[in-house]
């Protein structure tokens, strides 16, 4: 037999689930308003514009090995290695049973000293070709 459900029961079943949403989006609302956050974080100063570059943000002349990598003008640290990982996935040098494995092809190989290295080595190598 099917059960017959009433105006009554189908009325009283909408009511109910509407303040459950309700009260959970409220809670939320009120944290965001209650300013109990604010001004307790520590300050950052924003940089000056005559402020030196850090380490990561200096030019640094590649040698000619890496040169030949990444190019042969001043260039900050961070887009050393970005453009040298550009280069080993455009040659498919990372092994593919170990992808933390570099694989080092004819440039590669003066850079690294060997024809293997790990991801975390790359940036010893690196640091050796950039003054």
């Amino acid at each position: 037999m099917a059960t017959k459900t009433t105006k009554k029961a189908e009325t009283k079943a909408e009511p109910e689930a509407a303040p459950k949403a309700a009260k959970a989006a409220a809670p939320k609302a009120a944290a965001k308003d209650d300013g109990k956050d604010e001004g307790k974080g520590k300050k950052v100063a924003a940089p000056k514009t005559g402020d030196k570059p850090n380490a990561l943000q200096k030019p640094l002349q590649p040698t000619a090995e890496l040169g030949a990598i990444v190019g042969d003008k001043p260039i900050p640290r961070g887009e050393v290695v970005s453009k040298v990982w550009e280069y080993i996935r455009k040659h498919s040098l990372q092994n593919p049973e170990n992808k933390r494995e570099i694989l080092a092809d004819d440039k590669l190989k003066k850079v690294f000293g060997k024809d293997k290295a790990t991801m975390f080595e790359m940036n010893k190598y690196l640091a050796q070709h950039l003054k």
